[in-house]
């Protein structure tokens, strides 16, 4: 890259490395929570003016109420018998990351497809921010084209670069 470089890690540049136990407490006691399936009570790990922000699908959650009536209610109307399992956690100061998966089954209705009753995997990634002993930022990214293929919708059409995988023997090869 030629001429100046843009400015790294400007949110956790100045982290607060004592609190590093504090957020891992707060994390570990909210994926409990949510493995507890608990709505009204989840406000004990996040502030009420706490962001929510994922990726394309999921969208953007702004406040506690938001993110309880636009994302927790109509996933666990989507998807029940969820238990979520952090394959990695990451803790730094006031900061946290983990990558895991939720096993569900699919019965209500997601993103148009009527429940299959499959049991399926929604694979994610969160970053945390921690102040004053609760959430204030949360950014997610979850894979939703992933849970869509295992309920039979391919949203790539069949143009996914999966195609480029070595171990794909299945998919044709690119010229």
């Amino acid at each position: 890259m030629k001429g100046a470089r843009p400015e790294q890690a400007v949110l956790s540049r100045d982290t607060d490395m004592s609190k590093t136990d504090e957020t891992r407490a707060v994390i570990e006691n909210m994926v409990d929570g949510l493995n507890d399936h608990t709505i009204d009570g989840i406000g004990a790990f996040f502030h009420d003016s706490f962001r929510w922000m994922g990726n394309q699908g999921c969208g953007t959650k702004t406040g506690l109420a938001e993110f309880q009536d636009n994302w927790q209610r109509p996933f666990q109307a989507a998807f029940s018998d969820k238990v979520c399992v952090d394959e990695a956690r990451l803790f730094m100061g006031e900061w946290a990351a983990a990558f895991g998966r939720q096993e569900a089954t699919h019965s209500g209705k997601f993103m148009g497809i009527d429940p299959t009753g499959k049991r399926v995997e929604i694979r994610y990634m969160d970053f945390w921010k921690v102040e004053d002993g609760r959430i204030s930022d949360n950014w997610v990214m979850v894979d939703f084209p992933h849970v869509l293929a295992q309920l039979g919708v391919d949203v790539f059409n069949g143009e996914g670069w999966e195609a480029f995988d070595r171990g794909d023997k299945t998919a044709p090869r690119p010229a």
